[in-house]
């Protein structure tokens, strides 16, 4: 970007519409009266327009010079925070922890699993959803310092990875307020009569829901799967249909799409995973998040 004029130049005139005059803006300035007139004047020829005009025995403002030295004001402003600032930063170094997300997760479950690390200060968090094979790539690789899934990295012998459990949590069935009433009644043999949203095959846990419902004996009538958790819950939030999600994410799932708990998914559970490319991690923030694992399941 070109700077069409001087900062120093505009700086000079900074003083010299504060101190109102040329004299007194030199003598702040410890230098020559006339050095002082010709810098402001050659700001005034990049400008292309007069900044100041004699006033009895000093200066005024033109109205060119009332807009340049607002503008001014602002930029020495914040020249003069600039240094503090910058040692604030540097005495609170940031502290980055760079996570691969399994797109598999669901994003709330993500949320509490990181909330043990979220209050340090000076974090800078990075988060990359994608497939687990592409993530533990790019972990082998050091470009991720971890890798949170709802499932153990494969055993591969060139893969060196190590996983870590984090917790487990319940899975229940929940309702928007149109379906509730009605699946709240004999669940749950109810889910024969109410429209089902499911998590596609490509998740985990779907394989135990299908279990469940096969030993229910139930087949209920299923309006539509998500791979994506996050659209999952918003569509049941709408009322589309009742869907299972995490009994942990109760009171986050009522308060954001006014959903309500309608029973439990006896015996199915997400399980979740950090995997790292060290038995002992190193990393501060993961072994934070290894040592909160106990208040997670």
């Amino acid at each position: 970007m070109s700077i069409p004029f001087n900062y120093r130049h505009l700086y000079y005139f900074w003083m010299v519409a504060k101190e109102g005059s040329m004299s007194h803006a030199a003598a702040r300035l410890d230098m020559a009266v006339q050095t002082v007139s010709a810098r402001v004047r050659e700001l005034e020829r990049d400008l292309g327009c007069q900044l100041l005009r004699p006033a009895g025995r000093g200066l005024a403002l033109t109205e060119a010079g009332v807009a340049a030295l607002r503008q001014a004001e602002q930029i020495f402003q914040l020249g003069e925070a600039l240094p503090e600032l910058v040692r604030a930063q540097a005495q609170q170094p940031a502290v980055r922890l760079v996570v691969g997300i399994a797109d598999g997760l669901p994003k709330l479950e993500v949320q509490r699993l990181l909330r043990p690390v979220l209050a340090v200060p000076g974090l800078r968090l990075v988060c990359h959803e994608g497939e687990m094979a592409e993530l533990l790539a790019d972990l082998a690789l050091h470009r991720l310092d971890v890798v949170l899934a709802d499932h153990p990295a494969p055993l591969r012998p060139h893969l060196r990875v190590h996983n870590h459990p984090l917790g487990r949590s319940a899975m229940g069935w929940y309702a928007a307020p149109q379906w509730w009433e009605q699946a709240a009644q004999g669940f749950p043999a109810s889910l024969q009569d109410v429209p089902v949203l499911l998590p596609t095959q490509h998740v985990i846990v779907r394989g135990q829901i299908d279990q469940w419902l096969a030993q229910q004996g139930l087949r209920p009538r299923v309006v539509g799967e998500f791979e994506d958790n996050a659209l999952l819950e918003a569509f049941g939030g709408t009322g589309l249909g009742v869907f299972p999600g995490a009994v942990a994410a109760q009171a986050e799932l009522e308060r954001r799409i006014q959903v309500r708990l309608l029973g439990a998914c006896e015996g199915v559970e997400e399980q979740y995973y950090a995997i790292s490319t060290e038995r002992r991690v190193a990393h501060p923030l993961v072994q934070q998040l290894l040592n909160a694992r106990a208040m997670l399941s």
